[in-house]
């Protein structure tokens, strides 16, 4: 399986714990559900599972024993 880079991730999990803990699940916004289905989607893919709470836990343990964020391969010089 491939894995996501660890800057990826550390984005994806900042960006759904910040619209976790905005109610955007919710939320009268469309957008912000839409947001957060998109992120959670995302993770799942991005780890191999199937629901946000192991979408997260995988992607956690995936970081943990990641080496320290290089994000040389993301910047376009």
């Amino acid at each position: 399986m491939l894995m996501a880079h660890p800057a990826v991730l550390r984005d994806l999990i900042d960006e759904c714990e910040a619209l976790t803990a905005v109610g955007a699940d919710k939320a009268n916004s469309a957008q912000a559900r839409q947001r957060l289905d998109d992120v959670t989607y995302t993770l799942c893919v991005s780890t191999g599972t199937r629901d946000i709470d192991a979408a997260l836990a995988a992607a956690r343990y995936q970081l943990s024993g990641a080496r320290p964020l290089n994000d040389s391969v993301l910047s376009s010089s």
